[in-house]
């Protein structure tokens, strides 16, 4: 995705934030938040973590509580997001379709997932 694309998706998050039933946000040590996702009925909407909190297994366990305590069995990706598509294939995803557009109508494939544990 080009930076105009990433500034222009930017704009729906307030939106989207609103839209979804269940946003859980992650708070670090001292109360601030470092990651959040939403979920609409068993699926992951989004999930952001605040990039100096990669790799400490945040997103790993926001995703285990999605699954466990939330029901949440699939998730969608962007396609060329391969650091994404692995994450979330290590987190027991497997992919079962994919649309050559994303939901704007753009030319950025789409990959759906389903969670194959439970």
């Amino acid at each position: 995705m080009t930076e105009d694309e990433i500034n222009e998706i930017k704009q729906f998050i307030p939106q989207a934030l609103q839209a979804v039933p269940t946003l859980v946000i992650a708070v670090n040590d001292v109360e601030i938040p470092v990651g959040f996702m939403g979920t609409s009925t068993g699926e992951l909407e989004m999930l952001f973590i605040a990039p100096d909190e990669w790799g400490k297994g945040l997103g790993k366990r926001m995703v285990q509580y999605c699954i466990r305590e939330l029901c949440v069995r699939e998730v969608n990706v962007y396609e060329d997001n391969s650091k994404a598509y692995g994450f979330y294939e290590k987190m027991g995803f497997v992919s079962y379709k994919r649309s050559a557009h994303d939901e704007q109508g753009r030319p950025h494939p789409i990959v759906y997932m389903k969670v194959i544990y439970q």
